[in-house]
């Protein structure tokens, strides 16, 4: 049977464990949400790295679907800029994220974010070819402006 540890040699509750924001970015990129959730509350919302990518925009550009719905679910911005402007939106539609797209613009992300090239996300999946986001994009963001439309001609 192992050795019982006195007090002063116990392993610290999980909430004085170290994390960094390297960790949380880590674990968004490569679609571990269990860590995800571990770690997101332990830091700061809208924790970045150097670069200043969150977890949003990793998880984002990979396509993981569920992270992005709970980092959203968490209040983290989903139009925060990187140090080249980009946002998460931009990063899902360079990479052809079509689930992670729609789920960003239904969450309120701006279409017609400049990044630090002037490019909008649209621009971005266009120069990869990712016609399936183009789609996404101008069907959501059409669908959005008839709202607001329809919301001006009922005020007045």
């Amino acid at each position: 049977m192992g050795r019982v540890l006195p007090a002063s040699e116990e392993p610290p509750p999980a909430q004085e464990c170290e994390f960094d924001v390297d960790d949380l970015l880590q674990a968004a990129r490569y679609g571990e949400l269990e860590e995800v959730k571990l770690v997101a509350p332990l830091l700061p919302q809208n924790s970045h790295n150097e670069q200043g990518c969150t977890a949003l925009h990793m998880a984002s550009a990979n396509g993981h679907l569920s992270i992005v719905k709970y980092l959203i679910e968490r209040g983290e911005n989903v139009n925060a800029c990187n140090a080249e402007n980009n946002t998460p939106l931009h990063w899902a539609a360079l990479n052809g994220q079509v689930q992670v797209v729609e789920e960003l613009i239904a969450s309120g992300a701006s279409a017609s974010a400049l990044n630090r090239y002037d490019r909008t996300p649209v621009d971005e999946a266009l120069s990869r070819g990712k016609q399936e986001v183009v789609n996404a994009i101008a069907i959501l963001t059409a669908a959005a402006s008839m709202d607001d439309t329809s919301i001006q001609e009922e005020i007045n």
